[in-house]
């Protein structure tokens, strides 16, 4: 069988697990809803019972495409990161953005009884929460900006973030020490990560920071192959290697801050996906890891949201423990089955 056949049938079968997930999530959780009538409400139909069709509309398929969202968009930051940086551990938030994230959220959360009553309010609604989330990755993403335009090492640039990572980590963990046991309560709630907080009109604004992080991040595809043989053979074909950098860092960025914003901090998806794509399709062509991790890390999102929700039971599991559980075990399993893997 020739690659390209391969690669086709391969697809295929991404593309019909998407499907089938998307539709499963829909249908499984603690209400069972048949796929009959979760096809019938989403091609514009009326569900048997109304109960079923307010589910489905206002709460489950809105949860399954903030799903797909943000499996695509980890699993893509997390290719580009570990291209650019030739580092197979390197992950969407190596450039510190979810520590920012987190250090805007403990602000507002932890440091609110700081705040008149009025603007407590504000600040700790959910608008209030993704907007210092929104607010804290990108000072840190004008600060990664900044110092990748001043230094020429792609390696200095992962240290200077791993470093303003544990910066503001730190800094979470002072305001830590001094916060109230409910306080801490809501700001570990919020770092279990959710997809199931989104209104259709917020979804719509995540669903254009997504899109505008997947298109930068399709338009670097050819930057990437260059790179995957170091920079100097990128700059000898002619490759404007800062450009390139800057525009990838950049839709890193939108991808993971807005990711982190909306939904949370969300584990593992980012890190271990893209190799999942390269063991699957054999190949290191972005051309076809672009895709396939794509459809690898939504798929894979909406599994973890359907085990997360716990399907006949009344309980809910964290997102963020249910996609390390799952998926950790399946790279070490493939690693170990590959054992030739770059």
């Amino acid at each position: 069988m020739t690659d390209k056949k391969r690669n086709t049938i391969l697809f295929l079968m991404l593309a019909a697990g998407l499907v089938f997930m998307f539709l499963a999530s829909i249908s499984l959780g603690s209400v069972t809803i048949p796929l009959k009538e979760v096809f019938t409400s989403l091609t514009g139909g009326q569900a048997s019972k109304s109960t079923w069709e307010y589910i489905i509309i206002n709460y489950r398929l809105p949860k399954a495409i903030t799903a797909v969202l943000v499996g695509a968009g980890l699993s893509i930051s997390g290719l580009l990161m570990q291209t650019l940086f030739r580092n197979p551990l390197a992950g969407p938030y190596v450039l510190g953005l979810s520590s920012g994230a987190s250090l805007g959220v403990a602000f507002v959360i932890l440091g609110a009884g700081f705040l008149p009553s009025f603007l407590r309010t504000i600040a700790l609604s959910p608008y209030g929460i993704v907007m210092a989330s929104t607010l804290g990755s990108t000072l840190v993403l004008l600060l990664v900006l900044v110092v990748s335009q001043r230094l020429k090492d792609t390696m200095a640039i992962l240290i200077v973030g791993l470093m303003f990572g544990s910066f503001t980590t730190a800094i979470v963990s002072v305001l830590t020490y001094f916060s109230t046991a409910e306080q801490l309560q809501k700001f570990t709630f919020w770092s279990m990560g959710s997809l199931g907080n989104l209104s259709w009109s917020t979804i719509g604004i995540f669903s254009v920071c997504v899109l505008i992080g997947l298109l930068l991040s399709a338009g670097s595809i050819k930057p990437l192959n260059a790179l995957l043989l170091g920079e100097n053979y990128a700059k000898s074909v002619g490759l404007n290697f800062k450009k390139a950098r800057l525009i990838i860092i950049f839709a890193t960025s939108i991808l993971a801050g807005s990711i982190t914003a909306f939904a949370g901090p969300i584990a593992f998806i980012g890190l271990a996906v893209p190799h999942i794509a390269k063991l699957t399709f054999q190949t290191s062509n972005h051309s076809i890891l672009f895709w396939s991790t794509l459809f690898f890390g939504a798929a894979i999102m909406l599994f973890c949201d359907i085990v997360s929700e716990m399907p006949g039971f009344d309980i809910t599991l964290p997102i963020n423990a249910i996609t390390s559980i799952i998926g950790a075990p399946v790279v070490i399993w493939l690693l170990v089955r590959k054992r030739n893997f770059r």
